[in-house]
């Protein structure tokens, strides 16, 4: 990631599913609309909602977006059991030396778009945006030693600072008793997407099979992080969809004209 609080500024989550964390049901709650709306999720819509209003009206989009959507992905069982993103391994060894991403990683970017495709074809999310989202946040797991294991788990934990309003982030008081980001006064961002504990909460998804709903899981992470810009952006296939995703995801412009780079490279088989 640039900086540790890379997605401090994340707008809170928009919606709630049920928490079923098995990979069947719950790596497609975000796809198929079995959704419960809360009082302080339907809030943080509205907020969203004036924000990228104001900001569609009064901002020109950065040229170059959305950014190319790179090598196809080939059909995947997602039903398949065990780590279904395994059926990429060979489509993603031969890309991931000249991309510097790890093949896992790249692995876990492919399969979640295709699930995207495949479950939600209006969305048209790529792997690339993915791709350049996990780099500006954490190095695709990499950031500051940290490695990817085969199975899609980042070791150590990546977590960013703590939002305690300082240095231009929002503050965040704790929401989850530490459970999840190792805080119990404030929140912080966790994994190789850097997932604030409430945004998990409503949009983390089991998308290897483990049973596990896991920030600190590449595979997890990735899913999850196509639900939310999904949701957020619509249609990502447009210049205005793609930018209400990102600008959800991260609330600043030059955010997005970074992940736009390195996607646009990783599009061209290449890194910055």
């Amino acid at each position: 990631m640039s900086d540790e609080g890379s997605l401090s500024t994340r707008t809170s989550a928009l919606e709630s599913a049920s928490g079923d964390a098995s990979r069947s049901d719950s790596s497609r709650r975000w796809i198929k609309g079995r959704i419960v709306m809360v009082a302080a999720v339907i809030l943080a819509t509205l907020l969203l909602l004036a924000s990228s209003c104001s900001w569609q009206l009064g901002t020109p989009i950065p040229e170059g977006v959305p950014p190319p959507s790179g090598d196809p992905v080939p059909a995947v069982d997602t039903y398949a059991k065990g780590r279904p993103a395994d059926a990429l391994r060979e489509w993603a060894a031969e890309r991931a030396p000249k991309l510097g991403i790890p093949a896992t990683a790249l692995e876990a970017y492919a399969y979640a778009a295709r699930v995207a495709e495949v479950e939600n074809p209006d969305c048209r999310l790529s792997w690339t945006t993915l791709a350049g989202i996990g780099m500006v946040e954490s190095h695709h797991g990499n950031y500051r030693g940290a490695m990817v294991a085969s199975n899609g788990e980042v070791t150590p934990p990546i977590r960013g600072m703590r939002l305690d309003g300082s240095s231009g982030n929002l503050e965040i008081r704790d929401t989850d008793a530490g459970e999840l980001d190792g805080d119990d006064e404030l929140d912080r961002a966790m994994g190789p997407m850097q997932f604030i504990p409430e945004t998990w909460r409503l949009y983390g998804v089991d998308a290897n099979g483990d049973g596990k709903v896991d920030p600190d899981n590449i595979d997890d992470a990735a899913l999850s992080s196509a639900g939310y810009l999904c949701y957020t952006g619509k249609n990502l296939s447009t210049p205005r969809g793609w930018m209400n995703a990102l600008r959800a995801y991260n609330y600043s412009e030059q955010y997005a004209r970074t992940v736009r780079d390195w996607a646009t490279a990783y599009a061209e088989g290449r890194r910055l």
